[in-house]
């Protein structure tokens, strides 16, 4: 049901919403310079502000992989859906030890963008009182005067 060109056509879609930018030096002077020569979907560009070459995948974190975006796009999609990396590996027809590596490169990827938590304002905790180490001998945990 998918295929590559879907696939980077969602993957510029949601990297460039604006139009095309150099992921080196954030310049929109970019031009296309044609396409992959093994990925046929895979568009490759030229930024005019610092003439270095990219492409689609370029510094994300499907670039330098073996296994083929389509199959990093459905692990997205299997993520989502909650299921587990055995059956995202089961669905996907990989190693179970790829479907861990490609869960967990999503998953720091997805929360290395989250903004940081701001607290402000008044904050309340909860105090909690543990012993440790005296299981059974309640003598020793008793309050002296």
């Amino acid at each position: 049901l998918v295929n590559d060109k879907q696939c980077y056509q969602f993957i510029r879609q949601t990297r460039w919403p604006n139009g095309v930018s150099c992921p080196h030096c954030q310049s929109q002077q970019v031009e296309s310079k044609g396409y992959h020569q093994k990925q046929k979907a895979r568009k490759r560009y030229l930024c005019k502000a610092c003439c270095r070459t990219f492409d689609d995948l370029t510094l994300t974190v499907f670039s330098g992989h073996h296994q083929p975006v389509k199959v990093w796009i459905l692990c997205l999609y299997f993520m989502g859906l909650n299921l587990s990396n055995r059956q995202i590996a089961q669905e996907l027809d990989i190693n179970k030890d790829d479907a861990q590596k490609m869960t967990n490169q999503l998953r720091e990827s997805i929360f290395s963008r989250l903004p940081m938590a701001v607290l402000s304002g008044e904050v309340e905790a909860d105090e909690v009182y543990v012993v440790a180490g005296h299981k059974g001998n309640p003598e020793a945990v008793k309050k002296r005067p």
